[in-house]
C-alpha cells in the first residue's frame, strides 16, 4: 500500500494562533487607550484642570472650556454640565452631547462619612444661596449637590469650602469617591468602633494622589461599625465585626456595584483592625487601578473583575502582590434585628440625644440648610450627620430639648416622625437637570409621597421606594421594595409618554434574616408616571390584605400572585 499526500492546494489551512484579547488591564502590559475617555485621561491627568478652571475658563467663560474638559476632567473636582432645560426625555439618547449641555453645572461637595460642623453646614447654604439659585440636594452618597453653578464662581466656591474644610476633590469621574461613613460614628450606644480615623486618614492620604486619579471607572468606598450603610452596593466596604480572638475591627467586602448589570460585593473572608483599613483600601484600590478592565467602558467597574477572578483569588492577589502579607479569616457581621435609617429621636452613648429628620427625597436648599444650622444652634448642637438615604441628623442635643427641635423641624416641612413613605423614599436628580435622564424624578416623588399620606396615612410597614429617571440606578432601584426605574411608556391613548419599569421585593442585607438581592421584575410590569400614585397604592393595599403576619413586603413579593403585583 502506497501512501501519498494531498495536493497542496486541497490541503486545510493552518489556522493562526489567535492572542487572547486584552481587556486594558495595565498589570498585563496593556496601557494604550481602549476608548476615548482613557484616550483623555491618557491626554491629561484630570486634576491638573483646575489650574484650567482658576487661569482661563472662569475668566472666559462657558465658551472658552475645552470639550475634552467639559464632558471629561471637570468630574474630577465635581462638575457636571447639566441637562438644558425643555428637552424631552425621547431625545436624550438622540442628541449629541453639547446638545444636551446647558451653560451651568452641577457641583457636588464631597461629605465624607456624613460628617458637618454647624460653620461648614452654613458655608453650604451660603452658597447655595448666592450661586446655585437656592438648589442643594442631600444625595444617597451623603453629599451636597448644587445646580445652576457658572464656571465664572467656581474658583471662589472652592475657596469658600476649602476655608472649613471641604472640598470638591474627586467627588465624581473615574476617582475615589466620597467615603460613606455611619451617620452616628462615635455617638451610637451601639457603636464599638468609631472609623472616623480611618476614613479621615483615607481622604488625606489619597483624595487628590495623582496616583490613584486614573482609575478604569469610580471607586465607591464604605467604611461603618454599624450595618447602615448600603455596604454591598459598594466596590470596597468594611463593616463592624467581632473576632473571636483578636476583638472588634472589620470584615473585608468587594466588588458591589448597581447600574445596568448589579452585582452584590462579596465577603473576602478577612478580618482588618481598624489601623490597618487604610492600607488595605489602599490595596484594593491598586488592584482596581492596575488589574481593572479599561477596554470597554461598560465593564470597567471592579465588580466585573469580582466576578471573573472570584473572592478567593481577589484575596489572593490582595495578600501577595499588595500588601506582602496574609490578612486573618473572620467571621461575618452580626445584623440588627432591624434596618437602621437614624430617623427619629435616639439616645446617644454620652446621655444626649441625635435627632433624625427626612425632607422628600433629599430636596432642601440653601434656605433650608440655613434653618437646619439655626434649628441645631438654638438646641445646644454643633453637629449635624447626612445619611446614605437622602436624610439628615442634628446630634448632641439634650433631653430637655428634643421635643422643641422636633416641632421647630416640623414647622419647616422636615418630619422627625415621617410617614413610612416619606421615610421610605428616595430619588435620583431625574430629567429636571441630569442629561441621562429619561424622566423626572424629585417632583414625583413628591407627588407620589402627597397622594400616599393622603390615601394611606396609617400604613403601619416599612417599604422603601426608589425612582430613577434611567437604568443607571444612582437612587438603588433594584435593592428598593419598589424600584422604579425611568423610561418612557405607552399611555392610554398610544403615545409615548414618561413612565417606569417597576422592580419589586429587591434589597440589601441590612438586618439579621433578610437576604440580599435584586428586585422582582414581572413581565411587562410598567406604569406611566401620571398613574405611579394609584399604582403604588394598589400594591400596598394588595399587600395589607395578603401579608401573615409580620411578613415583609420583599417576602410577600415573592409568593404573591402576579395578579397582586400589577
Amino acid at each position: 500500500m502506497t501512501l501519498t499526500s494531498e495536493p497542496p492546494s486541497t490541503r486545510p489551512a493552518a489556522r493562526p494562533v489567535r492572542k487572547a484579547r486584552g481587556e486594558g488591564q495595565w498589570a498585563m502590559g496593556h496601557r494604550e487607550p481602549l476608548n476615548p475617555n482613557e484616550r483623555t485621561k491618557k491626554d491629561d491627568n484630570g486634576l491638573n484642570v483646575r489650574a484650567r478652571v482658576e487661569s482661563i475658563y472662569a475668566h472666559g467663560g462657558f465658551a472658552s472650556i475645552d470639550p475634552a474638559d467639559l464632558r471629561g476632567r471637570l468630574r474630577w473636582w465635581g462638575l457636571y454640565t447639566q441637562r438644558k432645560p425643555g428637552i424631552d426625555g425621547g431625545r436624550t439618547a438622540i442628541l449629541e452631547p453639547h446638545e444636551l449641555d446647558d451653560e451651568y453645572f452641577m457641583l457636588r461637595v464631597r461629605i465624607d462619612g456624613g460628617q458637618l460642623s454647624l460653620a461648614q453646614l452654613r458655608v453650604l447654604a451660603d452658597i447655595s444661596k448666592k450661586y446655585a439659585r437656592d438648589t442643594a440636594d442631600i444625595t444617597d452618597r451623603q453629599n451636597i449637590q448644587y445646580h445652576w453653578i457658572r464656571i465664572e464662581d467656581v474658583p471662589t466656591i472652592w475657596r469658600e469650602l476649602e476655608a472649613v474644610g471641604l472640598s470638591t476633590t474627586e467627588a465624581c469621574g473615574d476617582t475615589p469617591r466620597v467615603v460613606l461613613g455611619s451617620p452616628v460614628a462615635g455617638i451610637a450606644e451601639s457603636e464599638i468602633i468609631d472609623p472616623t480615623e480611618a476614613i479621615t486618614e483615607i481622604c488625606e492620604r489619597f483624595i487628590g494622589d495623582p496616583t490613584l486619579s486614573n482609575l478604569p471607572r469610580k471607586f465607591k468606598s464604605s467604611i461603618s461599625w454599624l450595618a447602615d450603610t448600603p455596604y454591598e452596593a459598594n466596590d470596597i466596604s468594611f463593616v463592624g465585626v467581632i473576632h473571636p480572638e483578636h476583638g472588634p475591627g472589620f470584615d473585608l467586602w468587594v466588588g458591589g456595584g448597581l447600574s445596568t448589570n448589579p452585582m452584590l460585593a462579596q465577603r473576602l473572608g478577612a478580618w482588618v483592625p481598624l489601623h490597618e483599613v487604610p492600607e488595605v483600601w489602599l490595596g484594593v484600590i491598586q488592584i482596581f487601578r492596575d488589574y481593572g478592565y479599561r477596554r470597554l467602558r461598560s465593564r470597567a467597574r471592579l465588580k466585573y473583575l469580582l466576578a471573573d477572578w472570584g473572592a478567593a483569588k481577589f484575596r489572593e492577589v490582595l495578600e501577595q502582590e499588595y500588601l506582602k502579607r496574609p490578612l486573618v479569616d473572620g467571621p461575618a457581621p452580626e445584623l440588627p434585628e432591624r434596618p437602621i435609617d437614624h430617623v427619629g429621636i435616639h439616645k446617644q452613648w454620652d446621655g444626649k440625644f441625635y435627632v433624625g429628620a427626612a425632607p422628600v427625597a433629599g430636596r432642601v436648599s440653601g434656605t433650608m440648610l440655613d434653618q437646619i444650622a439655626d434649628a441645631a444652634e438654638a438646641h445646644g448642637s454643633d453637629r449635624v450627620r447626612l445619611t446614605p438615604y437622602q436624610k439628615f441628623l442634628i446630634c448632641d442635643v439634650e433631653s430637655e430639648n428634643v421635643d422643641s427641635l422636633a416641632r421647630t423641624l416640623r414647622s419647616h416641612g422636615l418630619q422627625v416622625t415621617p410617614s413610612a413613605w416619606r421615610r421610605g423614599t428616595m430619588a435620583c436628580t431625574g430629567i429636571e437637570f441630569c442629561k441621562l435622564a429619561i424622566v423626572e424624578t424629585k417632583a414625583r416623588a413628591a407627588e407620589l409621597v402627597a397622594h400616599l399620606e393622603e390615601r394611606l396615612a396609617d400604613f403601619d410597614a416599612d417599604i422603601s421606594i426608589h425612582l430613577n429617571g434611567c437604568p443607571n440606578a444612582c437612587a438603588r432601584t433594584q435593592v428598593a421594595d419598589i424600584g422604579l426605574k425611568g423610561q418612557l411608556v405607552r399611555g392610554p391613548d398610544g403615545d409615548m409618554v414618561e413612565g417606569f419599569q417597576i422592580h419589586l421585593g429587591g434589597g440589601l442585607g441590612m438586618a439579621a434574616g433578610q437576604s440580599a438581592g435584586f428586585g422582582r421584575k414581572v413581565r411587562g410590569l410598567k406604569t406611566t408616571a401620571a398613574e405611579l400614585p394609584q399604582y403604588v397604592e394598589r400594591v400596598a393595599r394588595n399587600y395589607l390584605a395578603e401579608r401573615s403576619d409580620g411578613e415583609s413586603f420583599a417576602h410577600w413579593v415573592i409568593r404573591a400572585e402576579e395578579g397582586s403585583l400589577k
